[in-house]
């Protein structure tokens, strides 16, 4: 397959965290198959091993990293430009869904915290360290894993929610501090995809994966949609995109259900 694909990422490097599964594992294959050196960032050990032994392990490396330590960040970082000479790709994935409780009065501070020190203080620190090797070189693109609970409300627990706005506000002023350094930061925000955690989630939520999928008949979201998406935004084909908000959701953010005429 990789003989047939376009090299669109021919010779750039990229770190990939949360790349252990999901949509940074679908990333990590997509980002090599493209032609980039990938490295993955991930707490989750064996499972990154693994995705490792299915890539090329000559431009796959694994580091061991949790995203809401500085440290970590820093040092994948450096191993990344002491081994390449450089890094061109932060993409900023590694997300939890937290506790599903939609009543407030049942969310635990501690959880809040959490959900909110992944998602966001995590991407937060990615961009910052990714943006201390990119600047000197004039060049980059930082892309963060969104979701459609950045832009709406009601769809996912509050901790989430807020942790995914403040993850595309953050995306929007790093746009715009980093672009002056010819730094691109954009965000993808997909639609519920059908995992085996997402099933489970909506099942906690009492709803079955057929009640979601009802605005655009026929497609169903896959992790590899996502990441076609930000191989769009970590390529030179994205050379004047920045500071967007990449929705992929069959156009569920943009239909008032309770309201519309083509029901």
């Amino acid at each position: 397959m990789a003989a047939h694909l376009p090299r669109r990422l021919e010779g750039k490097v990229a770190i990939i965290t949360g790349a252990a599964s999901g949509i940074g594992e679908a990333s990590a294959k997509l980002f090599s198959r493209y032609g980039s050196k990938v490295v993955i960032a991930d707490i989750q050990d064996d499972l990154a091993q693994n995705v490792c032994k299915d890539l090329d392990p000559s431009s796959t490396t694994f580091v061991h990293c949790d995203v809401t330590k500085e440290e970590d960040l820093e040092n994948v970082v450096n191993i990344v430009v002491d081994k390449y000479g450089k890094l061109d790709i932060m993409y900023n994935n590694a997300g939890i869904m937290g506790a599903v409780k939609s009543n407030i009065l049942e969310n635990e501070k501690s959880d809040f915290e959490k959900v909110i020190s992944t998602n966001l203080v995590g991407t937060f620190l990615g961009i910052k360290q990714a943006a201390r090797v990119m600047i000197p070189r004039g060049q980059g693109s930082i892309i963060t894993t969104g979701s459609v609970c950045a832009s709406i409300g009601g769809v996912c627990p509050h901790s989430y929610t807020s942790s995914k706005h403040g993850l595309l506000g953050l995306t929007r002023n790093a746009a715009i501090n980093l672009g002056r350094y010819g730094i691109r930061v954009n965000c993808v925000s997909p639609y519920v995809i059908r995992t085996t955690s997402a099933l489970d989630t909506l099942k906690k939520m009492g709803k079955e994966d057929s009640d979601v999928y009802s605005t655009l008949n026929g497609p169903t979201l896959t992790p590899y949609d996502v990441t076609e998406a930000a191989v769009f935004l970590a390529s030179d084909e994205s050379k004047y995109v920045n500071g967007q908000d990449f929705i992929i959701d069959g156009g569920f953010t943009i239909e008032n259900p309770g309201l519309s005429m083509f029901k």
